[in-house]
């Protein structure tokens, strides 16, 4: 019988992105749930020497990255498939991770979450005003760029999820929670997406900490 652990701190978008790829594969698995700052502790640091979430364990095997973690996942449970088999849509769905990974996330949605939610809310630091309104212009060009994309689709590579749908949407939930994230979705395709996303029992069955949902 595989054993899977997966190491990470709850309320972590990279987490739950890993968590709801398992869910969708009908595979079971331990979560190790950390400390906030248990990820930069000697024993995190021997699985991720980079020291970030989520760290994953399969029979022996370790891995780190989200991405890697998720396309590892993928073949090695190839049912139901999180990657389209059409070349353009594994194109697109690149595309999209990329966006998330240089652009959306490190520029627009961690500034604007930490400011909003874990600072004030988790670490009783004041808000700073200053990098949310930095954030704010890459912010709107990455969700006018997201939702031009996505178009009329159900989804980003058509009528199937994909990892880039998993990805983005553990990014989206508690940031468009924020003023800034409702004002960014509002009156986009990406709203009606969201909750289409939300709804999935892989979702809902990864829900992010009340403290966080509160905070947010």
């Amino acid at each position: 019988m595989t054993t899977i652990t997966v190491h990470g701190i709850p309320g972590s978008p990279f987490l739950r992105s890993v968590e709801v790829a398992l869910k969708e594969k009908g595979a079971d698995y331990h979560l190790n749930a950390m400390a906030p700052d248990e990820h930069k502790g000697l024993e995190h640091l021997q699985r991720h020497p980079f020291g970030r979430i989520p760290a994953i364990e399969i029979d022996g095997f370790s891995l780190y990255e989200t991405q890697a973690i998720i396309r590892y996942l993928d073949e090695a449970y190839p049912n139901p498939p999180l990657t389209p088999g059409n070349a353009a849509q594994r194109a697109r769905m690149n595309q999209v991770i990329g966006i998330i990974e240089c652009y959306f996330f490190p520029k627009a949605a961690a500034p604007i979450a930490f400011q909003r939610i874990i600072g004030p809310k988790l670490l009783g630091l004041p808000t700073d005003e200053a990098p949310i309104a930095e954030a704010m212009p890459m912010a709107r060009v990455c969700f006018a760029e997201l939702d031009r994309l996505l178009g009329d689709q159900p989804y980003f590579c058509g009528d199937k999820v994909s990892i880039a749908d998993i990805m983005l949407a553990a990014q989206l939930d508690l940031l468009t929670e924020t003023p800034e994230g409702a004002e960014l979705i509002a009156d986009t395709g990406l709203e009606p997406w969201l909750t289409r996303m939300l709804a999935r029992p892989s979702f809902v069955a990864t829900q992010p900490p009340e403290a966080l949902r509160q905070a947010a």
